[in-house]
C-alpha cells in the first residue's frame, strides 16, 4: 500500500469516508423535508460520485457547463440540468446533441436566450425544458422581478420547441427570507396566470440546512457539501472534521524562524480568500497562517506556531474553496483513514466550454 510520503506533491487526496458521510447527511436531509435533491458536480467533476449521490435519491445531476454535461453524458449519466444561458449556433448545436441522447433542461433570462433555443429546438423530436432563472439576491444573472419571471414565463410557453418547466435561483448566502419570499411571489404569479412551475429549483452550500425554510422551493442544488472547505466551515456547514478534500503539500525552504515556502502556490491552492484571513488552514499547524501564493510557492508564516514543519516535511491543507482546486488537478489521490485507495482522473477538468 503506498504511503502518502510517496505521492509527489502537490497532490489532492479525497477521502472517501467523508464523502459518503457528507453524501448520506444531505439526502436524508432533503428526504425528511420532502425537498428533491439535484448536487453540482461543479465541486468534484467525477462521474463516480455523480452516480454515488443518485444512489443515495439524488434526482439527477446539476453541471454549470455544457463541456461538463457532456462528459457527464459519456459516463453514462442521463437526468441533467445545466442552469446557464446557452447562447451561440455552435453552442446550441451542442445543446441539441446532448438533448438527442440524455434528458437535459436549461434555464435563460432573457428573450434572446429564449429565441436561440427555439429556434434551435423549433423541429426537435421532442420539446426543450427551460426555467426561468431568478435574481433573488446574488446580483449575477436572473431576471429581476417576480413579474419579470412570469413575463418571461409566457414567452418560454409561447416558443416552438420549448416547454416552460419553472423556476431557478443560486440565492445569495445568508439572505434565506428575502429568497424564500421572491420565489414564493413568483411561483403565486406564475400560478395565478395558468403556468403553476412544475420545478422551484434552489442552490448553495452555505445555506443548505435552511433549504426547508424556502417553501416554494421543489429542489435544491448543493455543490461544495461533499467536500466541505474553509469558507463552509466558516458558515457554519460542517466542521472541519467533514473536510474531505486536502492539499498535499511540502514544505521546500524555511529562509527564516517564521516563514516556511511549500511547494503549492496558486497554481494548486486558490487565490480566492472569500472574506478569510489566508489560503487555507494547514491541519497540523493552525496557528500557521498561508499569506501568500505565487505560481509554484505557498508563504507560511509561523509566529504562532509552538512546533514549526521542517524542511522535507509533508503538510495537508484544507483550501478556502474546494471547488476551485478539483479543476486545477488533472488527477485526485482518493483515501480512506491513512490508506490510499486509489488515483484517478479529474474528468471534467478544465470543461468550461
Amino acid at each position: 500500500m503506498t504511503a502518502f510520503s510517496e505521492l509527489q506533491t502537490p497532490a489532492v487526496l479525497i477521502d472517501l469516508d467523508r464523502v459518503e458521510v457528507n453524501l448520506s447527511r444531505a439526502q436524508d436531509y432533503a428526504d425528511s423535508h420532502g425537498l428533491k435533491l439535484r448536487p453540482h458536480i461543479k465541486t468534484h467533476k467525477l462521474p463516480r460520485f455523480a452516480k454515488r449521490a443518485m444512489e443515495l435519491g439524488a434526482v439527477g445531476i446539476t453541471v454549470q457547463k455544457l463541456g461538463e454535461a457532456e462528459t457527464m453524458a459519456d459516463a453514462g449519466i442521463s437526468e441533467i440540468f445545466l442552469p446557464y444561458n446557452i447562447i451561440g449556433h455552435a453552442k446550441l448545436a451542442r445543446l441539441k446533441a446532448l438533448a438527442e441522447r440524455v434528458n437535459i433542461t436549461v434555464t435563460a433570462d432573457s428573450a434572446e436566450t429564449v429565441a436561440g433555443l427555439s429556434a434551435t429546438f423549433a423541429k426537435a423530436t421532442k420539446p426543450l425544458t427551460v426555467l426561468v432563472e431568478c435574481d433573488t439576491g446574488m446580483g449575477r444573472c436572473g431576471v429581476q422581478s417576480p413579474e419579470a419571471a412570469l413575463a418571461l414565463a409566457r414567452t418560454i410557453d409561447d416558443a416552438p420547441g420549448l416547454r416552460f418547466g419553472g423556476l431557478m435561483t443560486y440565492p445569495a448566502a445568508g439572505q434565506v427570507d428575502a429568497n424564500a419570499a421572491w420565489l414564493l411571489a413568483a411561483r403565486q404569479a406564475l400560478t395565478a396566470a395558468g403556468l403553476p412551475p412544475q420545478i422551484v429549483s434552489n442552490g448553495g452550500t452555505p445555506d443548505l440546512w435552511r433549504a426547508h425554510e424556502v417553501t416554494a422551493a421543489t429542489e435544491h442544488r448543493p455543490g461544495t457539501y461533499i467536500y466541505m472547505d474553509r469558507f463552509q466551515v466558516a458558515k457554519g456547514v460542517g466542521s472541519f472534521a467533514d473536510c474531505a478534500l486536502t492539499v498535499l503539500a511540502t514544505v521546500v525552504s524555511r529562509p527564516t524562524e517564521n516563514r516556511a515556502i511549500i511547494d503549492a502556490g496558486s497554481k494548486s491552492l486558490t487565490s480566492d480568500t472569500l472574506g478569510m484571513s489566508g489560503f487555507g488552514l494547514i491541519e497540523a499547524y493552525p496557528g500557521a497562517v498561508i499569506t501568500g501564493l505565487s505560481e509554484e510557492h505557498g508563504t507560511i508564516d509561523l509566529t504562532h506556531c509552538p512546533s514549526k514543519p521542517a524542511i522535507g516535511e509533508q503538510i495537508r491543507i484544507i483550501p478556502n474553496h474546494a471547488c476551485v482546486v478539483s479543476n486545477l488537478f488533472d488527477e485526485v489521490t482518493l483515501i480512506s483513514g491513512d490508506q490510499i485507495v486509489e488515483t484517478v482522473p479529474v474528468a471534467a477538468r478544465g470543461r468550461v466550454d
